[in-house]
């Protein structure tokens, strides 16, 4: 921690909050986020390429920009918000307070970006539709970006994806270019999920967290509002439907650099219940001074497995269709013409995928394909 983190630290809120000495970033980061972190941290040379696009980067531009026209968050100016900078990061043990700016923009928003050091802002939204102990949670958000390197990463890649688009003309570079963005943006989503945790972490205090959540997608009305339902938004949006609306939520996904908000507080919510954040809470963490030590191939493979456990696990109905085409389950066209039909629950009974032993205890026989749904003998959806 610098000097001044420390010498301000008795000007904290007094609710007393655990403080998690020497925590690696991979305690909260998303498997899939720490992987691909983990794999950039390890490349030789990355450190001098980061120096060297940084002169080419606006960034010298930005920090003139908000240094001119942005309130610099300080003893003297949003001491509120300063108290709770100082707080996130002696929480978190990030050694460099970050500098911290209110910029005015009635959309509720926050970012932290920066190659050299990284800068935090948040808009006059943001300030005014939160309160304390939901700001708390926002700004343990972005220090917890701030601590993963996720600025430094953002910004460059960012850059780089600039500079490609540029170049899209040529023949098949859109086709690559895109391809891309689409992988990039899905680390962007997996990056704020871990930034969620770390702001977690930060106010421990799960129901800001979701009141902050709810307020970003509904606005000011929290008498309106209740968790249990916003989180029973989440259960449906992932359950309902068929296959169409499977690939429209892809769709509606792709342009987009964050999760969806509902699904934001249902993963966040999941995650304070795990075994892994009550480890963390007990004081049982990785530690930054192991980080170097740290396995690529580890972080792949608890990465893919987190994805094999998320398609098992999934009540989407996409989802749903690649695990039993990965058990092995049968009659693929099938299953595809009948849940783009919306007869998925005919076709369980068909199959006789219901009771996941029938296809397999007796030999395969061609079925017509014209045979009505009448046929099938178990219940509808099942």
């Amino acid at each position: 921690m610098t000097e001044r983190s420390h010498e301000s630290h008795e000007n904290v809120p007094s609710r007393q909050r655990r403080r998690f000495a020497g925590i690696s970033s991979r305690a909260y980061e998303h498997p899939a986020d720490r992987s691909a972190l983990v794999a950039l941290r390890k490349l030789t040379g990355f450190d001098t390429v980061f120096k060297t696009l940084s002169g080419l980067l606006p960034e010298r531009s930005l920090r003139l920009l908000f240094l001119s026209d942005s309130v610099r968050v300080s003893d003297a100016q949003f001491t509120h918000l300063n108290d709770m900078l100082r707080d996130a990061c002696y929480i978190l043990d990030l050694e460099k307070v970050p500098p911290m700016y209110v910029n005015q923009d009635p959309q509720p928003n926050a970012m932290c970006i920066g190659l050299d050091e990284p800068i935090i802002v948040v808009t006059t939204g943001l300030v005014e539709l939160l309160d304390e102990e939901e700001m708390r949670a926002v700004i343990g958000h972005e220090v917890g970006h701030a601590l993963s390197g996720h600025a430094v990463y953002r910004t460059i890649l960012l850059f780089l994806t600039n500079i490609a688009l540029k170049v899209a003309w040529i023949p098949l570079g859109n086709v690559a270019i895109m391809a891309i963005v689409t992988a990039l943006r899905e680390w962007f989503r997996k990056s704020e999920l871990s930034a969620d945790r770390a702001g977690l972490l930060v106010g421990q205090d799960l129901q800001a967290s979701m009141r902050g959540l709810m307020k970003i997608a509904g606005g000011n009305h929290l008498h309106e509002m209740n968790v249990d339902a916003f989180l029973a938004q989440a259960d449906e949006y992932e359950k309902g439907g068929d296959l169409r609306d499977s690939v429209l939520k892809i769709l509606n996904l792709l342009p987009r650099s964050h999760p969806f908000t509902t699904v934001r507080a249902a993963e966040l919510k999941k995650w304070s219940e795990t075994r892994d954040y009550q480890r963390i809470m007990d004081g049982h963490y990785p530690r930054r001074d192991e980080d170097k030590d740290t396995s690529v191939t580890d972080s792949f493979r608890e990465s893919a497995a987190h994805y094999a456990d998320t398609v098992r696990s999934s009540k989407d109905p996409l989802m749903k269709l690649v695990g039993d085409i990965a058990g092995g389950a049968g009659d693929l066209g099938g299953k595809l013409r009948d849940k783009f039909t919306g007869q998925g629950g005919s076709s369980a009974g068909k199959s006789g995928a219901t009771d996941g032993s029938t296809d397999s205890a007796r030999p395969k026989e061609p079925r017509d394909p014209e045979e009505g749904p009448e046929s099938g003998s178990g219940p509808a959806g099942s």
